[in-house]
């Protein structure tokens, strides 16, 4: 694990600044097609200095999804490159076989990366639960996840689908290598989509050095870094703690939301520091998370909550069931399965799918309220909604069910009311205390980049932000989001 977070954070001396030098040099000299390329070559080395065995996984991943995309889009679009509808594509395919039937390629298409995403993260998931049901002992395989193995495979998925409904199209391959692969966004999102990044990698005024890029960039970048370093670190060693071991009303009560704020400032963090890294290459990621604690309902949570992980699950899941197209219950329905694929999405394990299932059942409540209720007080309606995504983190975070339900017992006062713990507690619940007005109240990254103009106040601001982080680095932890 340390070479992996030794890979997160050279760039910050090196590499980062290397690649986007020798990108616009390249570009200057009017040699674009080296310029795409050392992005491609220096995306496939940072991926690889965690564990070089899996660069030929992800170079095969995409390899597949490349040739099926491109077969796709001969289905679809056909010779002359006019979109056909769904009675055509049906014809076409019943006269050329199946390499021709866009349905069919895009079936194997889900398949082969389901198939890959289910036998690194689920195989020993589903061999454990075979051992409790048979008690017969199947030996584990014990697979090291690949790096990023989630968000590369959504990406291309969301690739497929776009090329089924002949939304996209990409003929070059360095250029679908580049879109995979850029790697301010390959180890842990945001997911994309390839209609919004390969526009800016061919736009020519993206090509050119901009300094208001650079600073905005460089600012956020520092940010997120400090984000999570000083803040999500400290908050993730009262979490590591109190989950361990809390068990009465208040350390419990610590522990959780310990662990609420952690994620925030870490995930939050890591989405800071790759759109900023991002952006001095006059790459705009788009935005995954819009103050999500400030979120009125569990629906509104999840619109700003990773909010293209949402995105994706909306349009290649929920639409796809059918949406809340044929009734309330139905729409209910499909609202918890695709909220349970989510869970899946996240990791293998029954605390993964509670805390999915808690979020979706927490929508259809919410759908059902909606519907027959009246509007609750915004104070209420946020306290309500705040309390529940703090206890459902609790199953996301838990390494059993059984711990699960230990500190959920704590937090109704099932284990007692001790208050002997409180002084040991007090370094945590001040850090509780500064920073959950922050989350609620201050601006977010993006509305900070928004209104960012370069002076020489947020020049000491952003100076003195990444030496603060620096000096934390002797105690830096994994990214919670490269897990996944």
């Amino acid at each position: 694990m340390k070479g992996l977070l030794f890979n997160t954070y050279v760039f910050i001396f090196a590499f980062w600044p290397i690649s986007v030098g020798i990108y616009f040099l390249l570009n200057r000299l009017r040699y674009v097609t080296a310029a795409k390329l050392s992005l491609v070559l220096a995306s496939l080395f940072f991926y690889s200095w965690w564990n070089i065995s899996y660069l030929p996984l992800i170079l095969g991943s995409i390899a597949f999804n490349y040739i099926v995309g491109r077969l796709l889009q001969v289905a679809v679009h056909g010779d002359h490159n006019v979109a056909i509808d769904e009675e055509q594509k049906d014809q076409r395919s019943k006269r050329k076989g199946l390499l021709h039937s866009p349905k069919a390629l895009l079936i194997i298409g889900l398949v082969g990366n389901i198939l890959l995403l289910g036998y690194y993260k689920y195989t020993d998931f589903f061999l454990i639960n075979l051992t409790e049901i048979t008690g017969h002992t199947f030996p584990l395989l014990k697979l090291i996840l690949p790096l990023g193995i989630s968000f590369f495979t959504f990406t291309q998925i969301a690739y497929l689908v776009d090329a089924y409904r002949g939304k996209t199209r990409e003929y070059n391959l360095m250029s679908y290598i580049l879109f995979v692969t850029f790697y301010p966004h390959l180890i842990a999102g945001p997911i994309l989509h390839h209609s919004e990044m390969m526009p800016q990698f061919d736009r020519l005024r993206n090509k050119h050095w901009n300094w208001n890029n650079a600073s905005k960039g460089i600012y956020i970048f520092c940010i997120g870094l400090f984000k999570k370093v000083v803040i999500a670190d400290t908050f993730a060693e009262f979490a590591n703690d109190g989950f361990s071991s809390a068990h009465q009303f208040v350390d419990t009560w610590v522990a959780t939301l310990s662990y609420t704020l952690q994620l925030y400032f870490d995930f939050s963090g890591y989405t800071d520091m790759a759109i900023g890294a991002a952006l001095l290459f006059n790459i705009v990621l788009p935005q995954n998370f819009n103050s999500p604690y400030k979120a009125l309902s569990i629906q509104d949570f999840w619109r700003r909550w990773h909010m293209t992980l949402s995105r994706f699950l909306r349009d290649y899941i929920y639409f796809p069931l059918g949406g809340s197209r044929r009734g309330e219950l139905i729409a209910m329905r499909n609202v918890i399965i695709t909220f349970i694929i989510g869970g899946f999405w996240h990791g293998a394990g029954w605390t993964f799918l509670m805390w999915e299932f808690l979020h979706g059942a927490g929508q259809a409540v919410h759908r059902m309220w909606m519907k027959v209720g009246k509007p609750l007080p915004k104070w209420f309606a946020w306290l309500i909604t705040f309390i529940f995504i703090n206890i459902a983190w609790v199953f996301f975070r838990a390494d059993s069910v059984t711990q699960a339900l230990r500190l959920l017992k704590g937090m109704v006062g099932l284990n007692g009311l001790d208050m002997s713990s409180l002084k040991t507690l007090a370094p945590a619940g001040l850090f509780i205390l500064i920073f959950l007005p922050i989350v609620l109240f201050a601006s977010n990254s993006s509305e900070r980049v928004e209104a960012f103009r370069p002076t020489w106040k947020k020049a000491v601001f952003m100076a003195v932000l990444f030496v603060i982080s620096l000096l934390y680095f002797n105690r830096i932890t994994e990214f919670l989001y490269f897990n996944f």
